[in-house]
């Protein structure tokens, strides 16, 4: 009888570089590829312990001095819209909804262009061309969608969402900036809400949550809140007590880092 030993995924480090969200900080990464017929339970399994991913790779914040960045969810239970949520699901009321494969298009990537011209000129993404795009949206091992808001036919918002088995997972989105008025950020979280209830998911990850990062502050509006902190998730009761400077100066070495995650059966699943 031949036995095969399971190969496990290997974990990389980047190199440092400045923080995009808080100033005068250094990021730094963990990541590992997403490949191979495994490829589903390691995103499952890994998105459950703080772990996001960006076409073929895996990632989580491991900063040499800094633990603000907090992976974040909804309880899809727990939520309860404010006041402020349900006057913006009353005015895109209007809107469709179009669940498709993940393939990118001219009028996405064009939507995609003014969204970063307006919102994110200095950020990361602001050089990313049209092949980049694509690759973004189609280099994906998983079971991923692409969700489009249009009023009228006229495409005004997407996000890129994958479909994990506790959960969806909004990897990117954006919107026309020309619209504030019917803050299509929030509706799209709203909605993404709304399809995990429908489909019996019990939760809608949103990637980071750093407290005192402007950018990210929005998240902190959604009741039924979930940060990922210490190995396990917990309720967010009051975003203020998770201010910058609460959290840790330091983290644990790499090697512990790895070690503490806990990666799936990698058996091949028989027929």
């Amino acid at each position: 009888m031949r036995h095969t030993l399971p190969i496990a995924p290997q974990f990389y480090v980047t190199a440092p570089q400045p923080c995009p969200y808080l100033e005068g900080r250094m990021e730094r990464k963990l990541f590992t590829s997403l490949q191979g017929e495994n490829a589903e339970r390691l995103n499952n399994s890994l998105s459950q312990q703080g772990f996001r991913r960006s076409q073929n790779v895996l990632y989580r914040p491991s900063c040499a001095e800094c633990a603000a960045c907090l992976s974040a969810r909804i309880d899809v239970a727990r939520f309860k819209p404010s006041k402020s949520q349900r006057r913006t699901a009353r005015r895109n009321s209007g809107l469709e909804r179009r669940a498709t494969s993940p393939w990118a298009t001219e009028d996405q990537y064009d939507l995609f262009r003014r969204y970063l011209d307006a919102r994110h000129a200095q950020g990361g993404m602001a050089d990313m061309d049209v092949f980049e795009f694509a690759a973004m949206v189609e280099e994906t091992p998983i079971r991923s969608r692409v969700i489009e808001y249009t009023d009228a036919d006229e495409l005004i918002a997407v996000s890129l969402t994958d479909v994990l088995e506790d959960g969806l997972s909004m990897v990117y989105s954006f919107y026309a900036p020309d619209r504030p008025q019917f803050s299509l950020g929030t509706h799209m979280i709203l909605d993404h809400i709304k399809i995990a209830r429908n489909a019996k998911l019990p939760y809608v990850y949103l990637g980071y949550w750093v407290p005192g990062s402007q950018k990210m502050g929005y998240k902190a509006n959604f009741s039924g809140l979930e940060v990922y902190i210490g190995g396990e998730w917990k309720q967010m009761a009051d975003p203020e007590k998770f201010a910058v400077e609460t959290h840790p100066l330091s983290t644990d070495p790499i090697a512990e880092q790895v070690a503490n995650i806990h990666l799936p059966d990698r058996r091949p699943t028989r027929p």
